[in-house]
């Protein structure tokens, strides 16, 4: 076999061995082989714009013609764009016996003539631009599922992050601030989460997914309650504190449908399979409502709350419970209540409601010219929001929990109870 036909196989070969690997489609293929002809001709002759270079679609063969000016014979200036009149006549591979001087003679090139380093050339630049296409596809690809429940297997572990590869063996980095406290990897196995951010830099794309996003909880959801997935039940707000606690506030478009009991499930079939993934993260599932007082009340479920005051301009929201309730509102740690102002998007004070068999109480917020702002803020950060509720609590409990010193309890102590005195 000769050399020629030894070097164009190899070349026809390659293309389909990048086109089978990479997977790209045919037009945008015939389109990468042309510009890859294109760059290499550029090269070796300064330009391609007297180059006609023509693909294939079924098979990806290339043929390639160069475009010559005719002129009278001994005016040649430049030989990759002019040829002489008795030299188009008389070309052995194509001779063009009836051309005259102005006229455009063409002449079909043999790239493999060109040599191993021109075909080398060629499968480097062709490389390049299919890596190039790739890199956009798989970000166009991911940028499209931001937000998407996505499955990966334990490649790397490293101290601030976890790589996984997908099923297309896509690389994701899971870092560590994205993932559950408790969660432990170990290499091969399969992981879920959502993915969280795509982007793009220097043209090299960076996937990154979560497995503490709320995102993450909202697709575990709809991938195991169909009524969520089908859209008969929506999921209307989300707090998380990763592996530890959620909330979920759902409501369904159907009369007929229970939300809550839809989402957890006979004997808790749906939500375990939930709390496992997430890490036995408690999760609390409660009916949305648009009514304010009712939503925040069902948020610091369990909670019994006496009395809502709600400042809807700037989301405030006071609310008493009696003092055997105080600490089921706050839960522990204030995951409760912290959770329920991420749900509700009201910021929640907690205060005593002291059953004062008819006695006038004042607020704390009244006693500003005699305490201090921030000694009462503290005060009423502990749940006591009233001059009694104040009386009503040890003095010990004062000191420890709005963390003041005593002499600053003893002065407000006096203060209220002169208040109470003087009536």
């Amino acid at each position: 076999m000769a050399k020629k036909e030894i070097e164009t196989i190899s070349l026809t070969d390659s293309f389909k061995e990048f086109k089978e690997l990479k997977k790209i489609d045919k037009t945008t293929m015939i389109s990468v082989l042309e510009e890859s002809f294109r760059s290499v001709l550029a090269k070796i002759f300064g330009s391609d714009e007297n180059f006609d270079v023509i693909m294939n679609p079924d098979n990806g063969d290339c043929e390639i013609y160069q475009n010559f000016e005719v002129v009278p014979d001994g005016e040649v200036e430049d030989p990759d764009r002019q040829i002489a009149l008795s030299d188009a006549r008389n070309d052995e591979e194509n001779p063009d016996p009836d051309c005259e001087v102005g006229e455009e003679y063409t002449r079909k090139i043999e790239f493999a003539k060109f040599g191993r380093r021109a075909i080398l050339n060629l499968r480097q630049t062709l490389a390049s631009k299919i890596l190039d296409l790739q890199k956009d596809a798989i970000y166009t690809q991911f940028k499209a599922q931001e937000g998407e429940l996505v499955s990966g297997e334990v490649y790397q572990v490293w101290k601030r992050e976890v790589l996984l590869l997908d099923d297309d063996k896509n690389e994701l980095l899971l870092p560590k601030d994205q993932q559950i406290p408790t969660d432990i990897y170990r290499k091969g196995e399969t992981v879920r989460a959502v993915i969280h951010n795509v982007d793009n830099k220097n043209n090299n794309p960076k996937i990154t997914v979560s497995r503490t996003s709320e995102n993450f909880l909202r697709r575990l959801f709809e991938l195991e309650v169909p009524e969520i997935h089908d859209g008969l039940i929506q999921i209307r707000a989300v707090a998380r504190i990763p592996g530890e606690r959620a909330k979920i506030a759902v409501e369904s478009y159907d009369d007929r449908i229970d939300p809550v009991g839809a989402c957890v499930g006979v004997k808790g079939a749906r939500i375990h399979g939930i709390v496992r993934e997430l890490r036995n993260e408690n999760i609390d599932v409660i009916n949305y409502t648009s009514n304010p007082q009712l939503f925040i009340q069902r948020a610091l479920s369990p909670a019994k709350i006496s009395s809502i005051r709600l400042d809807e301009e700037t989301k405030h929201a006071e609310v008493f419970l009696r003092p055997d309730e105080v600490s089921l509102a706050i839960g522990k740690g204030g995951l409760n209540i912290k959770l329920a102002t991420i749900l509700t998007g009201y910021t929640i004070d907690v205060y005593r409601d002291i059953d004062n068999d008819g006695e006038d109480d004042i607020y704390l917020d009244e006693f500003k010219d005699e305490i201090d702002e921030w000694v009462i803020e503290a005060l009423k950060n502990m749940g006591c929001a009233t001059a009694r509720a104040v009386l009503h609590t040890s003095r010990q409990d004062l000191i420890d929990k709005a963390d003041l010193e005593e002499n600053t309890v003893d002065e407000v102590i006096a203060v209220l109870k002169a208040e109470f005195d003087e009536e």
